[in-house]
């Protein structure tokens, strides 16, 4: 898309900021599941483009959602090593295959739409089932201690994130909290939602930066999307806790199936 089209549709593309900085403030989900999605779908912008430029957006603004819930003591910082440790080879990896591959543009876009909207829709389930897996959890037994690291299946969850979220965005707090959850049910909700948005950090960095040296990336639409988002966060975080969790997951995987149809008509 071009800057001068960006710069008309400049409200739409901050609002969606706003919104999207909302939910990964409050919940840590948002920034790969609805952000691509609504450039493709409703900005217009080429698939490989969105995902690339999303993916410096997610990090960006889970970095600030991130400082906060580090300051609170709300990271499991064992449990984000071993995910980095699957996580960035599984984005570097796919990074390479796009790269060597060279696949044709359109036939790329094919490809990312219909992942996004499968994957979108196995997210949506997550974040509805999440609650549920999270309800038996013993919190006085899991308050503020590290949990034993399950090195391996933490590592291929890291790697298979990490492949996952470089082609599509999506992937790295809709799925990976839920299967987070399962791994570690002692672990407490807002730990296991700090460790996982500090764990997303770095693979959507350097998968964006991957994207962004192929020319998948648009500083002007990352700062419009950043410009919405800062206040966004800063509310989301601000509610946490002060309005029902189950309400918001609700709305949103009836937004995120609406996306996926959305992008499934685009096919």
């Amino acid at each position: 898309m071009l800057d001068t089209s960006l710069l008309e549709l400049w409200p739409l593309v901050v609002a969606g900021g706003f919104v999207v900085g909302f939910l990964v403030g409050m919940t840590g989900v948002g920034a790969g599941s609805l952000m691509t999605p609504f450039l493709i779908s409703q900005v217009g912008v080429a698939p490989s483009l969105a995902v690339g430029t999303d993916l410096l957006f997610a990090g960006l603004t889970k970095a600030s959602a991130a400082a906060r819930h580090h300051s609170f003591g709300n990271v499991s910082w064992p449990i984000v090593r071993w995910l980095a440790l699957g996580s960035v080879p599984g984005a570097l990896f796919m990074l390479l295959l796009l790269g060597y591959l060279k696949p044709d543009v359109e036939a790329i876009s094919r490809v990312i739409k219909g992942s996004l909207a499968v994957t979108l829709v196995f997210s949506s389930f997550a974040i509805v089932l999440y609650p549920l897996l999270a309800r038996g959890r013993l919190q006085l037994a899991a308050s503020d201690a590290d949990p034993p690291v399950r090195a391996l299946p933490t590592l291929l969850l890291g790697f298979t994130i990490g492949t996952m979220v470089t082609l599509t965005s999506v992937g790295a707090g809709a799925i990976g909290v839920v299967v987070l959850s399962a791994l570690y049910s002692r672990l407490i909700t807002r730990r296991l939602v700090g460790t996982d948005i500090v764990h997303a950090i770095p693979l959507t960095l350097i998968s964006g930066a991957g994207h962004a040296s192929m020319g998948n990336a648009n500083l002007l639409l990352l700062a419009m999307l950043l410009a919405g988002s800062i206040p966004g966060i800063a509310l989301g975080a601000r509610l946490t806790g002060k309005l029902p969790a189950w309400m918001l997951r609700v709305v949103l995987a009836v937004v995120l199936m609406i996306a996926a149809y959305q992008l499934y008509q685009k096919i």
